[in-house]
């Protein structure tokens, strides 16, 4: 059997990212009707195009082609009460729920998904994909993302993390190192 190849791609950048808001259903921030198709030849094979259902993810897997699959699990996290909330105006008027949101896994003070829930579902997802062969485009969100890293991650990471020649990983610290997954800007550059 082949293998499977699962690549995980963010959807591009909204008006909500740029004001650091949580997210709603809102669109992408680019022209992406006059670019549909243009990433189509990103990948030497066809791959199977899947996103989550809000419109930044459709919009963004129709730049890579027009045969979607649309799939819940890749729904980004349940923010409740806190869709279209800036954060900033979170840590300055409510910054115990935030705390708490952002270092315990099981808390949803929003009343939405928690952190927890979220992992249970994308783990669920990724064991859906064990059965299948080839490769796997999945248009989703940072949250999402972050869920399956953490999926693969756990225990053991060391073995199971593969560095390919002339890969990035960037690491920021702000109070806590964090892991930022890159992308080339519109020059090619990182």
């Amino acid at each position: 059997m082949k293998a499977t190849r699962l690549t995980l791609m963010c959807h591009g950048r909204t008006v909500a990212q740029k004001l650091a808001c949580f997210p709603t259903d809102e669109s992408l921030e680019m022209d992406w009707q006059s670019a549909k198709g243009s990433l189509s030849r990103s990948f030497k094979e066809s791959p199977r195009l899947l996103c989550g259902p809000e419109a930044r993810t459709r919009q963004t897997a129709e730049l890579f082609g027009s045969d979607i699959q649309v799939v819940e699990a890749l729904r980004d996290c349940d923010f409740g009460r806190w869709k279209g909330v800036r954060i900033g105006d979170l840590q300055k008027n409510h910054p115990e729920a935030l705390a708490a949101w952002l270092e315990d896994p099981l808390a949803a003070p929003h009343g939405g998904e928690s952190v927890r829930q979220l992992g249970e579902r994308v783990a669920a997802w990724l064991k859906t994909l064990e059965a299948t062969s080839g490769h796997v485009v999945a248009i989703t969100h940072p949250f999402v993302v972050r869920a399956a890293l953490t999926q693969v991650l756990q225990g053991a990471a060391f073995n199971l993390i593969d560095v390919e020649p002339l890969s990035a990983v960037e690491l920021r610290y702000f109070g806590r190192w964090r892991l930022r997954l890159t992308a080339l800007d519109a020059e090619g550059a990182f």
